[in-house]
């Protein structure tokens, strides 16, 4: 009887086993609100997700935990990918979950701040590269769309403002998927065209509405902008990347006209101020041109003007004094070097160049056919020397000793194989030669 019981280890493990192999609880999809959160020693989260009817027991193990982009709390709305399965020593069933994100808008501002944080650590936020802006721009771009609120405010605003200010209008996408590629086009296309300020902006929305305005490449063109640049985007209340990379930050669109421009009022203040300004000055340059005048008034030289005259007239005594030295100077030079010319050897005795030369040219005589002499015995040596050579390789001395040569045709023999029987034969003596017939022939 007691064989119908079982353990409630058993019943849990059984349940555990039935779960585990059902393919609708292995991946699910929930969304629901955190409660009783908690996170342990060990890194794993322990949690509870509830809607307005129910509540299950979740469990986020450490390897998962450590890849969530933000802090769960209580309260936040999120979505859980996961899976379903009992804890067999409790008996009840929980979530055990693999990826968490927060639910709906959530998930926009964790990107947003997690760049924020980022650009911020990068220093695209500091203030030392952020520059001042004109304080009369004449030339204004404006990044924005062509149609709407937003542009129509900055237009007539600055026109209202400052009239003489011109303004180049970029028209371009400010909200969708393509939006942060059509801003940051503008961006770059707008360095070219000598602006001295650069407004970015839209009017309100929601955060996705303003998204465009949040992406890091539009954060970076702004920053990298050789223009200094005003971001406008949306109401007084949002915040986008881009007011925070931006060297000034409006409010509204309508707020960075009036932030770009000086009403009219203000440049006729400045113009008062400069009024002042250079009124001041001309005063100040009168006072020191008087204070000049009086000096000079008082001055020795002008109460006595003669002394500049006879200051003059020593200076011009003394440079003529000098200038009469110089020349009595040159000539006494030049007359001794004339009377060293009058009494020098050669003018007294004029044939002596002649003698020298006459010298010079026998001793050239001499010299010369000193060497034709040694080059005629030279090349007598060398004639003596290759007749006896001539002499020696002459093959014909050697019919001296009587020795003969036979020739064929006129070609030397040396071998006997070379003949045949009734060859003609030609037989050179050291004097005189014959021809003879080959009767016979011997091989040795």
């Amino acid at each position: 009887m007691n064989n119908k019981y079982i353990t409630i280890s058993q019943i849990n493990q059984y349940l555990k086993m039935l779960f585990d192999t059902n393919e609708h609880l292995q991946k699910i999809y929930l969304k629901g609100e955190i409660s009783n959160f908690k996170r342990h020693s060990s890194g794993h989260l322990y949690l509870t997700l509830k809607d307005d009817a129910s509540r299950i027991n979740a469990v986020m193990f450490k390897s998962s935990a450590a890849k969530l982009t933000f802090n769960p709390e209580d309260g936040q709305n999120v979505l859980v990918e996961g899976r379903v399965s009992v804890y067999p020593a409790g008996g009840n069933y929980q979530v055990y979950i693999d990826k968490m994100m927060v639910d709906g808008l959530g998930n926009l501002y964790v990107e947003f701040e997690k760049l924020k944080q980022k650009l911020h650590a990068e220093g695209l936020f500091a203030t030392s590269h952020k520059r001042p802006l004109p304080k009369f721009p004449m030339k204004i771009g404006i990044i924005t769309a062509p149609t709407g609120a937003a542009i129509k405010d900055i237009i007539s605003t600055i026109k209202r403002r400052f009239p003489i200010c011109e303004t180049i209008l970029f028209p371009s996408l400010v909200q969708g998927a393509q939006a942060k590629d059509d801003i940051v086009k503008n961006i770059i296309q707008a360095q070219d065209y000598d602006l001295d300020l650069l407004i970015v902006g839209r009017g309100g929305g929601s955060i996705e509405d303003l998204w465009a305005f949040n992406e890091e490449k539009v954060a970076r063109a702004i920053y990298n902008s050789k223009i200094p640049v005003i971001s406008a985007v949306g109401h007084e209340i949002d915040y986008t990347i881009a007011d925070y990379v931006a060297d000034k930050r409006a409010p509204t669109p309508t707020g960075a006209a009036e932030m770009a421009t000086p009403t009219t009022e203000e440049v006729k203040a400045l113009f008062k101020e400069k009024e002042q300004e250079i009124n001041h000055l001309f005063y100040q340059k009168l006072q020191d041109l008087n204070h000049t005048i009086n000096k000079l008034k008082e001055s020795f030289v002008l109460k006595n003007p003669m002394i500049l005259y006879e200051t003059k007239m020593q200076k011009l005594d003394l440079l003529t004094e000098n200038l009469q030295k110089s020349i009595q100077n040159f000539l006494t030079t030049k007359q001794e070097a004339l009377n060293t010319w009058q009494k020098s050897y050669l003018l007294t005795n004029p044939m002596i160049l002649y003698q020298k030369e006459q010298n010079e040219i026998s001793q050239y005589k001499q010299v010369l056919a000193k060497n034709m002499q040694m080059i005629l015995l030279k090349k007598q040596n060398d004639l003596q020397f290759f007749l006896q050579t001539v002499k020696l390789v002459n093959p014909l001395n050697i019919l001296e000793k009587g020795y003969s040569l036979t020739k064929k045709d006129g070609q030397i023999i040396k071998d006997s194989s070379k003949l045949k029987i009734n060859d003609t034969l030609q037989i050179s003596f050291s004097k005189g030669s014959v021809k003879t017939v080959v009767k016979e022939i011997y091989h040795d």
